[in-house]
């Protein structure tokens, strides 16, 4: 890459950093330094066809395999057994989608960043049928790559997780994600027909879960975090979307994002509440709330600003336009709504870190249920 496309990246990125290093925590910063580096200035998971990564962690052999140390685990592994589906033979492949039609539009306006732009009001109906199949496209093609990542973090999980219980249903959630990055992948290949790259705050973050080493930052990351917001985003898109093969995906994947969210909730509970010095505690606090910015920022999407708007506006205008849209609002409450109670229901909701949650506002949701509490009808009419 040329020194002149690395500085640019390098401003780019520092639009977003001093709301991104407001936990203040050094040692977060800097374990998040070696992804960020590699994310947001190199760009690693663009322009290539694969990215390497090296992964340090320890794999726990449980030779007593005492069963029931967590007994609800238990319960959701026998419901995972009974809850498997086949993404070839189960979803409608046969229903036919039309990304372009300009009558029937594949996602609503409201839901998408520039539809509530003022530039949005001078394009033709061509050009904005044209924006909102690579909307779609864009970020399910993100969800996609989360999949991918998750395949591979919970993969790492069932090796490290040092009981049985956990081991046996972390092989369940091996399959799901399996499924769910086979059927993201036909649907974005077949009914879209385009893919987009990864997005660089999306890579960080999963760069910072296949290099750490410890267990219960790869559960937090993955399960509490990465799956928290993918299981609020799927619900949303899953109502506001009248496209009905999309809709019966997304209807499966919901139900695995659940039992997912709930093992990492059953996994963390005990183990934070007993297991970790308050020194811990707080870092741990700290690189979740790093993390949710990372994830919020995401949804910036400057992918489709370097496609379709670089043109008409600044960059700058495009990130207060998109912090500020009414799509923002919907992605912030459906991720925050279902990773602020889950955290408190873990332990990584002192006082010392409400503050800065607060100032994003989302404490609203702190009484919202946890994932153990939650049924599928919970999740679904939770709008």
């Amino acid at each position: 890459m040329k020194v002149s496309q690395l500085a640019k990246n390098a401003v780019n990125a520092a639009t977003l950093l001093p709301e991104a290093t407001a936990s203040g925590n050094v040692r977060v910063l800097s374990s998040l330094l070696g992804p960020s580096y590699r994310g947001l200035i190199l760009q690693k998971g663009k322009n290539e066809s694969e990215t390497v990564l090296p992964v340090g962690y320890k794999t726990i052999f449980d030779w007593t395999y005492e069963r029931g140390r967590i007994p609800k685990m238990q319960q959701l592994y026998e419901m995972a057994k009974t809850s498997q589906w086949n993404a070839s033979k189960d979803v409608d492949w046969s229903i036919e989608v039309d990304p372009l039609d300009e009558k029937r539009p594949i996602v609503p306006d409201e839901i998408i960043p520039a539809g509530s732009m003022d530039t949005w009001k001078t394009m033709s109906e061509k050009e904005k049928a044209a924006f909102r199949h690579a909307f779609l496209s864009w970020i399910f093609s993100q969800f996609l790559h989360g999949e991918q990542g998750a395949l591979f973090a919970t993969a790492q999980v069932t090796t490290a997780v040092p009981w049985v219980d956990g081991k046996l249903f972390g092989g369940t959630q091996v399959v799901d994600e399996a499924r769910h990055l086979e059927a993201f992948h036909t649907y974005l290949s077949q009914k879209l027909e385009k893919v987009y790259e990864i997005n660089d705050n999306l890579y960080v973050v999963l760069d910072a879960l296949m290099g750490d080493s410890r267990w219960d930052f790869k559960f937090l990351g993955m399960q509490i975090m990465v799956e928290g917001l993918a299981l609020g985003a799927f619900r949303t898109f899953h109502e506001v979307l009248k496209e009905p093969l999309l809709k019966q995906i997304l209807d499966y994947v919901i139900r695995d994002e659940a039992r997912h969210v709930h093992y990492g909730v059953l996994a963390l509970e005990k183990f934070y509440k007993n297991g970790i010095s308050e020194k811990e505690r707080a870092e741990r606090e700290d690189w979740a709330f790093e993390v949710s910015l990372m994830l919020r920022n995401r949804f910036i999407a400057h992918e489709l600003y370097d496609e379709f708007f670089a043109h008409r506006m600044k960059r700058s205008e495009w990130n207060k336009a998109v912090l500020e849209s009414e799509m923002m609002a919907y992605f912030r409450a459906s991720m925050f709504k279902r990773i602020i109670p889950n955290l408190k229901r873990i332990g990584l909701l002192s006082d010392r870190i409400r503050r800065h949650y607060e100032k994003l506002g989302v404490l609203v949701y702190e009484q919202e249920k946890a994932a153990p509490e939650l049924t599928h009808k919970d999740i679904m009419r939770d709008g």
